[in-house]
């Protein structure tokens, strides 16, 4: 007699409809995933759902405190609550105004002079923006007192006041001016009128400094001007005064934005020293005096910088979706106008591989801020009320039957799917199925920010290393 092979053994027992349900949606959920790779992003739904996490306050790199620019940090900070990277970037903005529009670099047929568009970003009252700029004030009133008494000014921003003060005149004017506006609301609250000139008359002082104003009998001109703007806001009024037309249309990539607050907390205040303020405002004078003895400076990079551009540029051009992207879009531009500053400081008309380093180091400090900023915003309003909407369900998830409701049902299906696909581009949502008594339902969850970003940097990595072999493969053929 045979053994019996079974013997000992226990017959697995028959699977359920409840499993056979369950594994379905373990299959269905897989399939998603792969269609997701060429179609929509989906992940694997958390054990539990998390919230979305403010990004991390930016941290300035010691790179960005190099040389002169550096020392005048060094020497101001500690003497103020003012933050470290609310006095370099006034700093550079103001030096690069006061140079004049001789110091340039030419990019093709594109010329970029040194005027600057920096924007502190900072709670009222409490991150000491005003503070940081009594401190440059105070530093380039000693360096040169006639610029700042007569080129650097509070007045409201208006179309017609701008070019009027700048216009073309015999015999021909200074054709400088800082703009400080300490309550930048009011000029992005003017900037929304669908009959507003302001907007693309800043976008032209930012590129080229010709600006036209040709209403009424008189048209008016100013050529070859040199514009520069410091600007100070809220987070909050930011949020609410920004308008999605200005962040796509150029405006709002003109800007470096800045996050700043309180550094340290000194109830005394600082005590400066009147011999080492005078030490830095003798190296910044140094620097106008060059640039006034040189007239006329082209700027160019070195080998060492030109081969560091060359792996920093395809991330730097990457175009990224949501308003983050369209604020941060022109980074080429904004890094080598830096770049060039870094270098008319240190009285050389090459730029250096510091020099980038340094211009470098900015912009990562401004790209992170207006990460932190516009975070996963899109800019347009039925995404952004999804994702607000998903982020403030009980359990962090919306079905498309509450999209629909949360519109009242008047937007149809498609808008919302459009919406969707937006989101799941910015990397600020994901689906997943979850298992009911008949057909599975379809949610929509929120991926935290903090994600996004590490997401978002691993993508630059990646892209830099496949040009990079790129490169090796083109070189070795």
């Amino acid at each position: 007699m045979k053994p019996n092979p079974f013997a000992g053994k226990t017959r697995p027992s028959l699977p359920t409809l409840s499993d056979i349900q369950r594994r379905m949606v373990e299959l269905t959920g897989n399939q998603l995933q792969l269609k997701t790779q060429t179609q929509l992003q989906t992940r694997p739904a958390p054990s539990t759902p998390s919230q979305p996490s403010a990004s991390p306050n930016p941290i300035l790199s010691k790179a960005a405190l190099y040389g002169v620019a550096g020392l005048a940090v060094r020497a101001l900070a500690p003497h103020t609550e003012a933050h470290p990277a609310a006095i370099l970037l006034q700093l550079l903005a103001a030096f690069g105004n006061a140079v004049g529009p001789a110091p340039h670099c030419m990019v093709d047929a594109t010329r970029h002079g040194l005027n600057l568009f920096v924007v502190l970003v900072g709670e009222s009252s409490k991150a000491r923006k005003g503070t940081s700029w009594n401190q440059i004030r105070r530093l380039f009133a000693e360096v040169d007192h006639p610029w700042v008494a007569d080129r650097v000014t509070t007045a409201r921003l208006t179309p017609a006041a701008l070019i009027y003060s700048l216009r073309d005149q015999q015999p021909a004017t200074d054709r400088r001016l800082l703009a400080l506006s300490e309550e930048f609301a009011a000029v992005l609250h003017s900037l929304r009128r669908a009959q507003g000139h302001l907007s693309p008359l800043l976008r032209c002082a930012w590129d080229s400094g010709d600006l036209r104003s040709l209403g009424g009998l008189h048209p008016i001109q100013a050529t070859g001007t040199h514009i520069s703007l410091i600007a100070h806001i809220t987070h909050r009024e930011l949020a609410e005064n920004l308008h999605p037309t200005e962040a796509h249309n150029g405006f709002a990539n003109r800007c470096l934005w800045t996050g700043v607050q309180r550094s340290q907390c000194l109830p005394e205040g600082g005590n400066l020293d009147a011999q080492e303020l005078s030490a830095v405002a003798a190296e910044l004078r140094r620097a106008l005096d060059w640039v006034a003895n040189a007239h006329t400076i082209r700027l160019v990079r070195d080998d060492d910088a030109r081969a560091r551009w060359h792996e920093c540029y395809p991330a730097l051009s990457q175009v990224r979706p949501g308003l983050y992207g369209a604020a941060t879009s022109r980074a080429e531009a904004q890094v080598l106008r830096l770049s060039a500053i870094y270098a008319v400081l240190d009285c050389s008309p090459i730029i250096r591989l510091p020099h980038l380093q340094a211009a470098l180091a900015v912009w990562d400090y401004c790209s992170a801020s207006a990460s932190s900023f516009f975070g996963t915003s899109t800019g347009d309003h039925t995404a952004d009320r999804i994702l607000e909407a998903i982020n403030a369900s009980s359990d962090g998830s919306l079905s498309r039957n509450q999209m629909s409701a949360l519109f009242h049902g008047h937007l149809s299906s498609s808008r919302i799917e459009a919406a969707l696909e937006q989101l799941i581009s910015l990397g600020a949502i994901y689906q997943t199925s979850q298992p009911g008594a008949g057909r599975p339902s379809t949610l929509w969850s929120a991926i935290p920010e903090s994600e996004c970003l590490a997401e978002g940097e691993s993508h630059d990595e990646s892209t830099l290393e496949e040009t990079a072999n790129e490169e090796s493969m083109q070189e070795q053929t």
